[in-house]
């Protein structure tokens, strides 16, 4: 089957450029044959596909690849193909052909080999006019339809007969045997021995140049650079000129016809001009190459046999040596081309080898090889012209179509002259028209177009960075614009809090002076106000009003004031004995002497006067005794007074400066102000306890305490027995001196403790515990005590008051580190074996904090009989802690790691699992498994890296909804599914989920980035075979530029969108911005539909792969729909809020109607919104009612703008009217950890500041449950409540206290930490605790609270904790822990837990939820 092309028929003459459309034929009859398709298919009717257009080559030969498979020959193997091409086609052009072929049959011959292989689109040829026509003449009564396939039958019957019966016994000088008719089991395909070897063999017929001329012999000459013209067009720079200069016209076209008729061709031998060898187009960035080399190369990439195996395979003899191919090829060239082989014959390619073979006509090789393919698509076509079976022809047709010539068709379809043409234009013979003027050679013809490189990408280098850069930088924008909205979030907040201040600030400017203090060498100075308080003192205030610093100007304080007498006379050195000066530097010299004025009218009465002197500005700054300098005094003095005390090392107390000696003696003599005394011990100075303690240590009365005085009284802190200690305190408080301390006075030392402990006791609870610890001893009829008196009240405190220290901070170098008090066992509340202890003996807590484990509180606290450890149990324990190997620890903690976590590991592996399934297949598949188009040889890193992530990140993207289905997940983790799944960590998971994708997401944007560069650089015919549906290779090479890629096609524009709307989506999803504005969360993280969309729309327009999001995301999207339209269900029922009440610490307790179908349960938490508020925005809140409560109820502490919004608009109305609440929007119940305490024996509730919300409901429920006789797993539960003071949630209190009441069967054990007071040895702390204790035994509550529960001072040790509970309870092997709180809390929590699980003991299964 021979296809006809439309570039066959323009070297010929003509082209039809307007093909006929078949309009009128729908209603003519049928044809009396069968329509022949246009792309050969169903030419067989078994073998549909065979010799159609796309079909697979048939080998006549074995393929011969380096692998056996896949992988060409290449060097060392083989030579290359470019020194190939100079040792054996080079030559000198100008040898005419043997048999004088012409070159219009060479070009016609070329054009029918290559139209076997490029099938391209199909176009009517000129010549179908004619028939057309005269076919339209002869049967008027048809049809277009009829005139149409008639015509088109014609045109492609004559094409058949001129290649086959004309051209090619013409080309190889044989003629093909006789048509036997239509062989269906004969297969036409064409072979690729054929498509790379044997077609190229007339390359070496093709001349320099062609000639044009006319009908009457006059060949036409062109002009070229210099005087000179040429006598023919030059072939090398001809090629792929779309408007050629010299063929504007059809006479141009007639001419060119003419000329090659009368042209002789090169002679059939191994040389190929210059103008194909050096000089053909070249492919890519190349304009030129080699034609030869290239067709090497072509069929080595093809597998072709080596030329000694295609001889053996077709029935030919081999040669057996060089010499032996062909006597008439130079004995030099075979040389050459045998020590290229390493005179390896038998590794001579087949092209090669035919071209040494051949002269005068093709070798024996391709003889066979070109008359075997076209017998075969003779013979093997089912519509042949010859084959009267099929219809289309009669004997008499084909009689005429066999006389049918190619000049026929010349003359016919152009306005040649038919005497000015041989009978046959293959060959020109004596006789014939217009003879050639000469043989051409390269002389006389135009010089061919040098190489010249194309680079596709100049000038696109910096467009391409900054478009990369700009996409890099959304994450930083994204930044910005978070950090702006957070910032406006706050704004009214912060503005609110600035005008108090700034109100505040001017009222104190205006009865103060203003002036900048400078505080030292190299610091910057700052504004302060200077006050003049009529007590004849100075007070120094910073720009928020605090005061800073207060100097006495009374007698006796004498104040030296040294002024600037340069530099603007702006400055002021006031020095103050014993402490550091004061250097304050004013506007102008104006503002200085309107202060020193006042100054001097302050100091004029009772006292000294200043003393006022002046000196230079640099010199006055020189001789200021700065804060830095009286900071590094007293750290001297610090160091030297521990180190007396304690008798330490001079080493131990810490590293002096070179010159010691001087500046001890500097430190010794100074005295502490009584500002520097209260900062030394971390109070202020207007605390009555810095008031007592300083008069007391003050001896002399000066106002100061020197060093000896502070020793005096610090060695009694320090090494004192309680006797010294209770002394001491009771002369402190013995305000009048007359050795006894009245009930007023006790009540002041109280109060003083109780001052700088935040004020945690109001007075009249201060009044009752009084009261009680003097009727407790017996004192109750008693004004005043002695000293004995007091001590004996104190009788039972010996043990606390002996560890009792003074804590001082030390000096500004950190002193207070070297002698810190260890307070690794601050607080426990459950008795350790002594051996077991981390503390020193002489460090262990007291009986009374740890009472014994059969002591009765400690029955009352755990509801059971408990007896000591049974010693074979703690043996078992200490068995654990046997000394062992490194790498066995290290094994078994890995083993309790995975015990502990291995439903997680399973999920988060399966996971991963099939991410990089999916990313392996496509890699694989893009990678090795060469994809339709062949793009992996285009770009190779960037199509697998692509590719592979998309996968992923299809999948991830898709599945990360589940982790959102909160409906599903309260109700899955009700299932059997529990056991397996670890549902509480489905946020967790999502993040995770979420921060492997964007890491998957980059490098997916990597390797476009890469593809991008890649394609932006390859040529157009390239990127037309890569991407045959979207580049045409309409031969100008110039491939589209980067920014069509990344803005003008559809995956290129939303990937950029993708990655902006997942920058904006992770910066406002990270902690800080969801915590300084959720609604910025809110909104940006509904940017999911249009990530979703982005995704759909990025895939479908099928670039590279057909879509596949939609296998991923389909079943996910589904699901999470089904979830969102149960909570868009229960999102329009609007809620009454039937009670809100304003609750210190900002929190606002909700109680509202319970909808009749809502069920939950203790630990759940609920979504509200409140359109009062002017937005619609949802916001979680853990449940603080119990299940069985008619209605619900939320605390919610004010901590944004929403929650602090909200607190605003359920405030009280003004007037006692009746209040109307704004209605809420509820959706939840959701369930999360929490809510499996009743699955454990033992549970311990964790709850910090406003945390304790979800316990409230647990703690309600377990009584209710209890009380209700409800069989329940839970035995025990002990909740730990973790707050500042025990003022900042006082509900929380209130809900604890009927716990109590109604806990019946002791089933919860309360402890109350207050995490704001100093810790327990402390002087300040230890009076507190005395009296907390006293409390707790009096009157069975806490001094604090008001509860029974057991109040702790500072913070809980958990792993100690954790530890005891594994003695209290040695029977129980899994203990729950629920934690909620801040991040640290939570943190120290499960690092307590973890650290305990290593161990084979109880395991500790921590659920937590940070706020």
């Amino acid at each position: 089957m021979l296809p006809i092309n439309p570039k066959t028929l323009v070297l010929l003459g003509a082209l039809l450029t307007r093909p006929l459309s078949p309009v009128g034929g729908q209603d003519a009859p049928p044809l009396p044959w069968e329509v022949q398709r246009y792309d050969g298919w169903f030419n067989n009717l078994k073998y549909h596909q065979r010799g159609a257009a796309g079909s697979r080559l048939r080998r006549l030969v074995q393929a011969n690849y380096a692998d056996g498979v896949y992988q060409a020959l290449e060097e060392p193997l083989l030579p290359n193909p470019r020194l190939l091409s100079n040792a054996v086609a080079n030559g000198s052009a100008g040898l005419a052909s043997v048999h004088n072929r012409t070159v219009l049959g060479v070009f016609f011959g070329y054009h029918v080999l290559s139209d076997l292989v490029n099938v391209e689109t199909p176009g009517c040829p000129a010549e179908f006019l004619n028939i057309y026509m005269r076919l339209a003449q002869e049967h008027p009564h048809w049809g277009d339809e009829e005139l149409f396939q008639h015509a088109r039958k014609r045109v492609i019957a004559t094409y058949q007969n001129i290649a086959l019966y004309q051209w090619l016994p013409s080309f190889l000088q044989k003629t093909p045997p006789e048509y036997s008719g239509y062989h269906p089991f004969m297969d036409p395909s064409i072979s690729p021995e054929f498509v790379v070897a044997a077609e190229q063999f007339l390359s070496t017929m093709v001349p320099p140049g062609v000639y044009m001329r006319n009908s009457n012999c006059h060949f036409r000459e062109f002009p070229k650079e210099g005087s000179n013209s040429s006598p023919a067009l030059r072939v090398c720079n001809s090629y792929w000129i779309r408007e050629n200069p010299n063929l504007k016209t059809a006479q141009d076209v007639d001419q060119l016809l003419l000329g090659m008729a009368s042209q002789i061709s090169e002679l059939e031998d191994r040389i190929v001009v210059e103008d194909l060898r050096d000089y053909w187009p070249g492919p890519e960035r190349f304009s030129r190459t080699d034609y030869v080399a290239s067709s090497i190369q072509r069929g080595r990439d093809m597998g072709l046999p080596s030329y000694s195996q295609a001889l053996l395979a077709l029935g030919l003899e081999p040669p057996k040596n060089w010499s032996a191919l062909n006597p008439k090829v130079e004995s030099q060239v075979l040389e050459a081309t045998a020590a290229l082989y390493n005179q390896d014959l038998s590794k001579l390619e087949l092209l090669l080898g035919g071209l040494l073979e051949s002269h005068g006509d093709p070798g024996p090789l391709f003889s066979n090889i070109i008359l075997d393919q076209f017998v075969r698509l003779r013979d093997g076509d089912r519509y042949w012209f010859e084959n009267t079976r099929n219809g289309l022809f009669s004997k008499e047709e084909i009689a005429e179509i066999r006389n049918t010539t190619l000049r026929d068709v010349l003359v016919a379809v152009s306005n040649v002259d038919p005497s000015a043409l041989q009978p046959n234009v293959f060959f020109w013979q004596e006789g014939a028209p217009c003879p050639q003027p000469q043989q051409l050679t390269t002389e006389g013809l135009p010089e061919c177009v040098p190489v010249t490189v194309i680079d596709y990408f100049e000038g696109s280098g910096a467009g391409y960075g900054i478009t990369l850069v700009a996409v890099c930088c959304f994450p930083l924008v994204s930044l910005i614009v978070a950090g702006v909205v957070a910032k406006f979030r706050n704004r009214e907040r912060k503005m609110l809090l600035k005008k108090g201040k700034e109100s505040l600030k001017k009222q104190t400017a205006s009865d103060g002076v203003p002036a900048m203090e400078w505080p030292g060498p190299k610091e910057k100075s700052y504004p302060v106000t200077l006050q003049l308080l009529p007590d004849r003192s100075l007070q120094v205030l910073d720009k928020w009003s605090t005061v800073i610093r207060t100097i006495q100007l009374r007698p006796p304080q004498q104040v030296n004031l040294i002024l600037s007498n340069n530099c603007g006379c702006r400055t002021l050195l006031l020095k103050i004995p014993k402490e550091y000066d004061l250097v304050l530097m004013f506007n102008s010299e104006e503002d200085r002497g309107g202060f020193v004025r006042l100054l001097q009218d302050l100091c004029i009465c009772g006292t000294p006067g200043l003393h006022i002197a002046e000196m230079g500005e640099k010199e006055l700054l020189r001789k200021a005794v700065t804060k830095q300098q009286r900071a590094g005094i007293l750290e001297i003095f610090f160091r030297q007074l521990f180190a007396q005390v304690l008798d330490i090392n001079q080493a131990d107390a810490g590293t002096l400066p070179l010159d010691s000696s001087q500046q001890v003696r500097e430190a010794l003599t100074c005295e502490l102000s009584r500002a520097e005394f209260a900062d030394s011990l971390g109070l202020k100075p207007k605390d009555m306890f810095v008031e007592s303690m300083f008069s007391l240590a003050d001896k002399d009365g000066n106002g100061y305490i020197s060093f000896r005085e502070f020793l005096d009284i610090l060695v009694v802190f320090m090494k004192g027995s309680p006797e010294d200690k209770s002394h001491l305190m009771f002369t402190m408080y013995d305000l009048d001196g007359n050795g006894f301390l009245s009930k007023d006075e006790f009540f002041t030392m109280m109060r003083s403790f109780i001052e700088i402990s935040n004020n945690c006791l109001s007075k009249a609870q201060l009044t009752e515990v009084v009261e009680s610890m003097f009727q407790e001893s017996g004192f109750q009829d008693k004004e005043e005590l002695t000293w004995e008196d007091f001590h004996f009240m104190l009788r039972d405190y010996d043990r606390d008051l002996r560890f009792t220290k003074l804590c001082v901070k030390g000096g500004a170098g950190g002193t207070g580190d070297i002698f810190k008090q260890s307070s690794a066992c601050r607080v426990s509340f459950i008795t350790r074996t002594p051996g077991n202890s981390s503390c020193p003996p002489e460090m262990a807590l007291s009986d009374m904090e740890t009472p014994e484990l059969g002591s009765a509180g400690l029955k009352r606290r755990f509801g059971k009989k408990i007896m000591g450890p049974s010693p074979r149990l703690y043996t078992e324990a200490l068995q654990e802690k046997i000394q062992r190997g490194f790498l066995a620890q290290k094994f078994k903690q890995y083993k309790r790691f995975v015990e502990n976590y291995r439903r997680h590991i399973v999920c988060v592996t399966i996971f991963s699992a099939i991410c990089i399934g999916l990313f392996a297949d496509r890699a694989y598949y893009y990678g090795f498994a060469s994809p339709p188009t062949d793009i992996e040889e285009t770009t190779y890193v960037g199509i697998i890296l692509s590719r592979g992530t998309a996968a992923s990140v299809s999948f991830m993207f898709s599945y990360i909804l589940l982790t959102m289905c909160r409906n599903l997940i309260t109700f899955l983790r009700e299932t059997f599914l529990n056991r397996y799944i670890p549902f509480d960590a489905a946020v967790d998971f999502h993040r995770w989920i979420a921060m492997a994708a964007v890491v998957l997401a980059v490098l997916h944007s990597l390797g476009h980035a890469v593809n991008v560069y890649i394609f932006s650089v390859s040529p157009l015919s390239l990127m037309a075979c890569v991407f045959p549906n979207v580049f045409v290779n309409d031969g100008s090479k110039l491939p589209p530029k980067y920014y069509w890629w990344f803005f003008e096609t559809v995956p290129g524009m939303t990937g950029v969108l993708l990655l902006l709307v997942l920058a904006i989506m992770y910066v406002f999803a990270s902690h800080h911005f969801r915590r300084h504005s959720f609604r910025g969360f809110w909104l940006t993280h509904h940017l999911y539909v249009v990530l979703y969309a982005l995704l759909i729309i990025h895939g479908s327009y099928a670039l590279i792969q057909l879509p596949s999001f939609h296998i991923y995301f389909l079943v996910p999207a589904i699901i999470y729909l089904g979830d969102k339209l149960v909570s868009l269900s229960r999102k329009k029922v609007e809620i009454s809020v039937v009670k809100a009440e304003l609750l210190p610490s900002g929190v606002t307790h909700l109680q509202f109607q319970r909808p009749k179908t809502f069920e939950y349960k203790s630990g759940q938490w609920v979504r509200i919104a409140c359109l009062s508020l002017g937005t619609n925005e949802y916001h979680p809140f853990t449940l603080t009612s119990a299940p069985h409560e008619d209605t619900l109820s939320l605390h919610i502490r004010a901590v944004g703008p929403w929650t602090t919004r909200l607190r605003e608009i359920y405030s009280p109305p003004v007037g006692g009217s009746c209040a109307r609440y704004p209605k809420l929007y509820l959706d939840g119940p959701f369930g999360e950890g929490h809510q499996e305490w009743h699955k454990f024996e033992v549970s311990v509730l964790v709850g910090g500041g406003i945390g304790v919300t979800p316990f409230a409901s647990i703690l309600k429920d377990l009584v209710f449950k209890s009380s209700m006789g409800s069989q329940m797993l839970c035995k025990k539960i002990y909740f730990i409540w973790v707050t500042r003071t025990q003022r900042q949630f006082e509900w929380l209190a209130d809900i604890i206290r009927e716990v109590e009441e109604n806990d019946r069967q002791d089933l919860v054990s309360v402890h109350i930490y207050i995490t704001q007071l100093a810790e327990k040895f402390d002087l300040r702390t230890t009076m507190l605790y005395i009296c907390e204790r006293h409390f707790q035994k009096v009157l069975n509550r806490s001094l604090f609270t008001g509860l029974r529960s057991v109040t702790h001072f500072g913070r809980p040790p958990f792993e100690l904790f954790f530890n005891s509970l594994q003695e209290v309870h040695p029977q129980v092997r899994k203990i729950g822990v629920f934690s909620c709180g801040p991040p640290g809390m939570t943190k120290n929590v499960e690092k307590s837990c973890q650290l305990i699980n290593r161990q084979d003991r109880a395991h500790f299964v921590h659920h937590y939820e940070n706020f």
